[in-house]
Parts: structure tokens; sequence; C-alpha cells
């Protein structure tokens, strides 16, 4: 694909899809600025090559609004002009729609230098169900489409994977560097490869559990999935059974092989708060009425052990219940393993995982933050992304 190094942007107007879908508190202020910080390098190269920026970009999930009973207001992008002017250090012009006449008009009228954003995308339909009508609409904006928004890569939506078809298209610097750091790890990963698994769905990394086996040197896995898996290997009982489609996908695992680390043991509760008692316990032994919450002494020592000869180290999803301590202990242990192996090359990724690594004081020891949670998982996972897909010379 073309990147934006690639293209004469002096007094053209890029339209440049960011991905400002950023957390928000109940008072709408914004709690974590991470993404928006990312998009800087590329805002302010085409700041400096005169070009003319419009940046778009969504906020939040439009469902969720209606689910509980919020107002669209509540997820205008407006908080987001007024924090990337404070980072830039210059005027953002915050316009009120995406695709109106008036809108059109502006971009028109622009000069060499400033900065337009337009309002939350997915405020229209035609966006996500990836309307040809919307994405043309859009495309009357620009002379130049650069896609910047690696977290949304995986979705075929209309500023995604509609835009490029209507202009001249290429990566922004953010992109860029996604996908090369991430190649790395499937192409040629600095070896011993430790992969790190954990979280709540199996569903959505059952193909990525695969692909990392066959390439990592060792997969740890924690969270609900290392509990899943231990249901379907007959260890951990008296537990419902998954469902048929992730009995299916455990089964392609070759469940077997060495470099496929589960826990050991984990730490058992009743009570998610563990307020009633908290033992440590092996998987086999857990009761009926118990959960595993966390993983237990013997396996954060034999995963720190593991993690101190890696060269590189890929890691998306908590261990445990991180939420509630003291069910937070092995991922934090996980976490401080990591940090302390300055020969690693360490890369981070999901929204969970990050909002762990930010509750330790640890986000700044790892060497590349993925903005994407889905879209890493996809792209590690060897699947097609719509939004690099569309990039690709035609």
């Amino acid at each position: 694909m073309k990147t934006l190094k690639d293209f004469k942007v002096k007094n053209k107007r890029v339209l440049v899809r960011c991905d400002f879908n950023v957390p928000l508190d109940e008072k709408g202020n914004i709690e974590d600025d991470f993404r928006i910080k990312q998009s800087i390098p590329t805002i302010e190269y085409l700041v400096k090559n005169r070009a003319k920026v419009i940046l778009i970009s969504h906020l939040g999930r439009l469902e969720k609004v209606k689910r509980e009973g919020l107002e669209v207001k509540s997820y205008s992008l407006r908080p987001v002009a007024l924090r990337l002017e404070k980072l830039l250090g210059r005027r953002i012009e915050f316009l009120e729609d995406c695709i109106e006449e008036r809108i059109e008009k502006r971009t028109k009228e622009m000069k060499q230098g400033e900065i337009l954003l337009l309002e939350n995308l997915r405020f229209y339909k035609g966006e996500k169900e990836n309307d040809s009508k919307f994405a043309k609409e859009l495309a009357k904006l620009g002379d130049i489409y650069i896609n910047n928004a690696f977290g949304v890569c995986h979705r075929a939506h209309a500023s995604i994977a509609g835009l490029p078809k209507y202009l001249p298209s290429g990566g922004g610097f953010l992109l860029e560097k996604e996908v090369k750091v991430l190649s790395s790890v499937l192409e040629n990963p600095w070896r011993p490869l430790v992969a790190i698994i954990g979280g709540v769905k199996l569903e959505s990394k059952a193909k990525l559990l695969k692909e990392l086996l066959e390439k990592a040197d060792h997969l740890l896995i924690g969270g609900k999935i290392a509990n899943t898996v231990l249901i379907v290997k007959g260890i951990i009982v008296a537990r419902p059974w998954p469902s048929e489609k992730v009995v299916e996908e455990i089964k392609k695992l070759n469940l077997t092989s060495t470099k496929l680390h589960l826990p050991l043991d984990a730490m058992a509760s009743p009570d998610r708060t563990g307020k009633i008692y908290i033992r440590q316990s092996a998987p086999a032994k857990v009761r009926k009425d118990e959960e595993l919450l966390d993983i237990g002494p013997e396996t954060i020592k034999i995963f720190s052990e593991i993690i101190k000869e890696a060269k590189m180290i890929v890691w998306a999803g908590p261990l445990g219940y991180f939420e509630q301590p003291p069910f937070d202990k092995g991922s934090r242990e996980i976490a401080e393993a990591i940090a302390r192996n300055h020969k690693a090359y360490k890369i981070v990724g999901g929204g969970d995982t990050l909002f762990a690594l930010s509750k330790f004081g640890l986000r700044d020891k790892f060497d590349h933050i993925s903005t994407g949670g889905g879209a890493m998982l996809s792209f590690l996972s060897g699947e097609e992304l719509p939004g690099l897909k569309a990039l690709e010379p035609r």
C-alpha cells in the first residue's frame, strides 16, 4: 500500500481517518487521550507540508446510546477537538456534521495548514453499513484519503473500506507503524518469541491461539480463556460445557504441545470480591461453588521464568479478574516480569490490558502499544483486514 510520504500534499485537501474512539467519563470528559496523541505525527507532517487537513473519526457505539437511553450528543467529537487543540498548540475548527453541502463548501475554502474535525461518523447509518452513497459524500471533502485508524481496520465501514474506492489513498504514520511491528511477529520475530493471551472471550481469540501456537516459542494462557481450555481438556469438571463452536476451535489446537502453558494453580473464591475467602487451588481441585479468578503463585513463577528469556513478547488480555484486588496480582506480576526484561521487544494490545497497565503504572515500559485491540487480534490471526485490503493498489 502507499503511505503518507508517497503523496504530494501541498495545497491538497487531505481526508484523514483517525481513531479518536477514546473513553469518556459520565460527564463527557476524556479519560485517556492515548489514541489522540498517536495521531499527532501524521497531522503535524501534513500541516508542515502545507496540506489542508480534514479529520474524521467515530466515537462510541451508537447501539449503546439507544440501549441505555443516552443522548446522541454525549458522543460528539467536540471534546476531542478541544483536547487536540491543547496537544497541537493550534486551532482546530470543529464542524457539527460531516456530509452536508456547507461542509464541502468549507473544505473548498480552507487555507494551507488549517485543520477541521468533523462530527462523529457513526451518527450516520451509512458508516457502519458501508453505504457507497455515504462514502461518496465523504469523498467530496478531500483530494487524498489517508487511513490512520488501524484500530478499526477490521471493520468494513464506509470511512474504512468504502472511501479508498473514490480517492487516491494510503496509510498514515500510525497505521504504517502498526503493520510493520505486527508483521514482524508473524514473519521475522526475535526469538524466543513469547505470546501471552488472557481475557474472557475465547471466540474472539481462537484463531489467534492457533496461529501463535505455531509461530511462538511459548504460548502462555490465562484468564477465563484458560479456564475454558481446561474444561475442554477435562481438568476442570462440573462446569457448564462451552458452546459447540468453542469446543471445535479448542480441539483444533495441539493441546499436548510443549509450547502451550496453562495455569498449574489459581486463586479460587466463591465471591468475586474475595470477602468470603480466597484460596490457592489446582484447577482440577476447584470446588463447584468457586470461580478461578486469577493465576496462582506457581503459575506466576513459571510464566515469569519463561518471560525472562524472551527476546520478543506479545501480550493481549489480562490473566485474571484484575478489576478487583487481590485478583489483579497475576496480571500485575506478569506485567512487572515483562518490564524487567530489558532485552525483549515488548508489544501489547487490547483495551483491558492497556487499562490494567495504566492502573499498574507500567504502560511506558512497553515498546509498542497497539491502538487496535480487535484489529491487532485479527491481524495476528492471519485474517484479511478490510481497511488494509482497501489500500492495496488496484
